[in-house]
């Protein structure tokens, strides 16, 4: 049996996406090959970028006063390691991610991102002992569109269900069912492995 100690907040969004991405990759250890998908790899020269650019930047139009690029974080409490783009500081002393996506805004948010940031919301709250209450997404290919997101109580209480459902298929190296969204499976890495 497996023996996981963490996981990423990348990989909640996996999770979402289709639990058995959880179990391709990190049970059986099948590499996606993310370095050769050319979204994912515009998406880290993004990420690159943004952080040479906007390296004095603040955000005054959102109450931003400091902030920290590229943070590494990690929670012993919840097994869980993240990187965030920017962990912005406010007048009020709470603290929010802020995170770049290489996407377009499509006039909603996506459970996985939200997700995501809600996962940050934890670990900035544990290791500066704080209260985050919401986050902020850049949709790059969107005119670098900001959108805030709320985080709620509820929210954290439902990701940190997720992280515990994530370590019972990493320790327990159990097959989870797949995502109900067949279009999901048309692009998927894994559909030659998988049956739905």
């Amino acid at each position: 049996m497996n023996n996981f100690v963490y996981i990423t907040a990348s990989e909640i969004i996996e999770y979402l996406y289709c639990p058995r991405f959880i179990y391709y990759m990190n049970v059986l250890d099948i590499s996606q090959h993310e370095h050769e998908r050319y979204l994912v790899n515009k998406g880290r020269d993004i990420h690159e970028l943004k952080m040479v650019r906007n390296k004095d930047y603040l955000r005054k139009t959102i109450g931003c006063v400091d902030k920290e690029i590229d943070v590494y974080l990690s929670s012993d409490k919840l097994h869980l390691v993240g990187r965030m783009d920017e962990v912005l500081t406010f007048e009020d002393n709470t603290k929010a991610s802020l995170d770049y996506k290489f996407a377009v805004y499509e006039e909603k948010l996506f459970k996985t991102l939200k997700n995501q940031q809600v996962a940050y919301s934890l670990l900035i709250e544990e290791n500066y002992n704080c209260s985050v209450n919401k986050a902020f997404l850049v949709y790059v290919r969107s005119k670098n569109l900001l959108k805030e997101i709320e985080i709620t109580q509820k929210d954290k209480e439902n990701c940190i269900t997720i992280i515990n459902d994530i370590f019972d298929i990493l320790n327990k190296c159990y097959f989870p069912n797949g995502t109900k969204n067949n279009l999901k499976c048309q692009d998927c890495t894994y559909k030659n492995l998988c049956f739905s």
